[in-house]
């Protein structure tokens, strides 16, 4: 039944739904979907605010960020409402989330001890130099062979070393044995099954694989990573798989989500695997690119790690049931994507709109030598080095805002080629076409931009939200559940557009030279050596 005929029709008929929370970095969404047609029914968004108490210093609250799961979910179920849906139809909610991002509570009252720190905040810096410098030989991808990363201020490992070192309140519930750790997941899990009154504290694999802490091989938590950070594991979440069902849903906030308690929680995945699971990336070899914030490239390597010569991390792609096998992924992760769009609105004021962005780039359709390198947060795939700062250069007397605007679309584009040609030299076996998803892609000049710079066709479901669809295929599927079948022939038909390169390749090549030039030019500029300079200022 397509979108139109159903809402002609009395929708009573729909059949089993099912629900996705996608807490993202800078949003939250509440979604739900018709678990026969995976057609998205209702959704609801709603903006989380960031904070930048210090220079390279992120944080979020973990209280606004539980309160905008509730207004997302009441808005949902009104919106259902009006259109004649019964909410009693949704048989499991999945839980999507940023990665990384750190939070610590006290188990006994339900209150953070302290701000989330987001993956992509740099106070830890000094934390992972000595870290590395402790390790044989300086390396740091001491930890690779057990956690398939490099030591970064990317992980949660490190936040929770500088909360336990540098918050009274974390290191004292630690030694009271009142602490909990947890990424986003594991809040709002431990908060919607009961909180302090008898909230899961659980965790996935692909979440715990993000941690540092997480032995991608046992898939259990390691106690020489532990003992290594000096974290003890009491703080830990349980690892469960990212289909089974977790717990119920206990709190309602109102009267209208108070219509979800006791709808099982079923699926959870951190959102890059979530978004491989929404684009149907079950195959070894298929692979998806995500423009959110960050831009997340994830190819599928079956059930087995592979470890990567160029720069890439090995994850956890998913693990869809309990006794299921995890299956792997080459994650390729770029910091700043769609996060250079909200500073050049924010930071710069050069537009007031995000779809302003769009237009501002197509009135000159070039950069004209101008390159951006959004370096925000130092450089993650390939490099890993976090002395980068952001640059812009190749600017003349001719250079305005939409030059700038089109090299901060470009700079996505480029960083994406980067991810490909690392992912293709590791696996051997060139990608022929992108499978893209994630907010930015509802930009066309992007996308064409993209296929231009890459020289292979992207391709874009018309659904955009692959990465809550990945969570509530999760959910659905969970046992227990069972409303929502992932073989192959049970999947629905995707209608996508494809966007095909149209320049020629040797313009391609030499713009990505120039990328390369402009990105070697952004390194070694924030070193923690103080320098001499008289004034006490770095």
């Amino acid at each position: 039944m397509n979108g139109s005929m159903a809402a002609s029709q009395d929708r009573i008929m729909l059949g089993p739904l099912v629900a996705a929370i996608d807490q993202g970095t800078s949003s939250t969404r509440f979604l739900v979907f018709n678990a026969k047609t995976a057609e998205l029914l209702s959704h609801h968004q709603v903006e989380i605010k960031q904070s930048f108490p210090k220079e390279g210093w992120v944080e979020e609250d973990p209280k606004e960020i539980l309160q905008s799961v509730y207004e997302c979910m009441d808005k949902t179920c009104e919106k259902l409402t009006q259109l004649n849906i019964d909410i009693s139809n949704i048989k499991a909610i999945g839980v999507t989330n940023q990665r990384e991002t750190t939070i610590v509570w006290d188990k006994e009252t339900g209150e953070p001890l302290y701000n989330a720190i987001v993956w992509l905040d740099l106070r830890t810096q000094s934390t992972v130099e000595r870290l590395i410098n402790k390790t044989p030989g300086r390396n740091k991808n001491h930890l690779k062979h057990k956690t398939g990363l490099p030591i970064s201020t990317y992980f949660s490992a490190v936040k929770l070393r500088w909360l336990m070192d540098n918050v009274d309140e974390v290191s004292e519930a630690i030694h009271s044995h009142k602490a909990m750790f947890g990424t986003v997941d594991s809040w709002l899990i431990w908060c919607l099954t009961g909180g302090k009154n008898g909230g899961v504290h659980c965790t996935d694999v692909t979440n715990a694989s993000r941690t540092m802490l997480f032995n991608i091989h046992t898939l259990d938590w390691d106690p020489e990573l532990c003992s290594y950070f000096g974290i003890p594991m009491e703080v830990l979440p349980k690892v469960r798989s990212s289909s089974e069902i977790y717990g119920l849903m206990k709190i309602s906030s109102s009267v209208k989500s108070g219509s979800l308690t006791g709808i099982p929680i079923s699926g959870c995945l951190g959102d890059q695997s979530a978004a491989l699971v929404g684009q149907m990336c079950f195959q070894d070899g298929q692979a998806k690119n995500t423009y959110g914030t960050g831009c997340f490239l994830l190819r599928n390597t079956g059930p087995k790690p592979v470890m990567s010569d160029h720069g890439l991390l090995t994850t956890i792609a998913y693990q869809l049931g309990r006794d299921k096998p995890a299956c792997y992924a080459l994650e390729g992760s770029v910091a700043i994507a769609g996060a250079v769009v909200r500073w050049l609105k924010d930071n710069l004021g050069i537009i007031q709109t995000l779809s302003e962005l769009e237009k501002l780039a197509a009135a000159v359709g070039t950069s004209y030598g101008c390159y951006f390198v959004p370096a925000f947060s130092g450089l993650y795939a390939p490099y890993w080095e976090p002395s980068a700062r952001g640059i812009i250069c190749g600017l003349t007397q001719f250079t305005n805002r939409s030059h700038i605007a089109f090299a901060a679309l470009e700079a996505v584009c480029f960083q994406t080629r980067e991810l490909m040609d690392a992912m293709n030299q590791d696996s051997g076996i060139p990608l022929t076409q992108l499978q893209v998803d994630g907010g930015m892609t509802s930009n066309r000049l992007l996308m064409q931009l993209q296929a231009d710079i890459l020289c292979i066709p992207v391709v874009k479901p018309s659904m955009p939200e692959t990465t809550a669809l990945g969570a509530a295929m999760a959910a659905g599927s969970a046992e227990g559940v069972s409303v929502w079948s992932l073989n192959l022939e049970d999947l629905s038909e995707v209608t996508s557009e494809k966007f095909e390169p149209q320049i020629n390749p040797e313009e391609s090549e030499f713009r990505y030279a120039r990328w390369k030039k402009a990105v070697q030019k952004c390194m070694n500029w924030e070193t923690t050596e103080p320098v001499g300079n008289g004034n006490g200022h770095k």
